[in-house]
């Protein structure tokens, strides 16, 4: 799951949201660092992150991506996700996504100091070029393998991504319709489980 499901997978709360988006550039002990609200957000992040890894379905789709990316085969199924889930009409419309996203900027503005230094830094290209609605574009998406490449160490190109997704657009649509209401329901359990902590 990339930014977007994450985001989504927060169920709508700020300090969660914000521990759901940052995890990533928040390595091990650090979470401490976090109030309370935010260590839990990373919590389910990492969470959601293991269950999508071990699910049938992305392993699958991964398959796809695998003999040109080995192990960085599931980043690209993981901005993938977040394609099929901008397109969901069982999730979102344009308009909502739309709202969604404007949304989550202004969270994360409002926590724009509690931020870890490298996602400081991206979070305005991800605001200015409106990374969680272009999810929903074919070129947005596409666009978003060539950020994965140039965040990763040993990745040179992204078009082989492309045109694999492109290649394989409907098979990766159906892994993603059987994955997503397994880690959505997963994700608001836990949800619910740790907002008790």
């Amino acid at each position: 799951m990339n930014y977007l499901a994450h985001a989504y997978l927060s169920f709508n709360h700020e300090d969660i949201l914000v521990g759901n988006l940052v995890s990533d550039f928040v390595k091990g002990k650090k979470k401490f660092d976090y109030k309370e609200g935010i260590q839990k957000g990373i919590m389910l992040h990492r969470a959601i992150d293991t269950f999508t890894d071990s699910h049938e379905a992305t392993k699958l789709a991964k398959d796809i991506f695998r003999p040109c990316y080995r192990l960085y085969s599931g980043a690209f199924v993981d901005v993938v996700y977040d394609h099929f889930l901008a397109t969901d009409a069982n999730e979102f419309n344009e308009q909502t996504l739309e709202e969604f996203s404007e949304n989550v900027y202004r969270i994360v503005d409002r926590h724009i100091n509690d931020l870890p230094e490298r996602f400081a830094r991206m979070f305005p290209y991800m605001k200015s070029q409106n990374w969680l609605f272009n999810y929903r574009t074919r070129w947005g998406t596409e666009s978003s393998f060539g950020g994965l490449v140039r965040r990763a160490r040993y990745l040179e190109e992204s078009e082989t991504a492309a045109s694999l997704f492109e290649e394989h657009y409907e098979a990766l649509k159906q892994y993603y319709q059987i994955f997503f209401p397994d880690v959505k329901s997963f994700a608001h359990t836990l949800y619910c489980d740790i907002i008790k902590l």
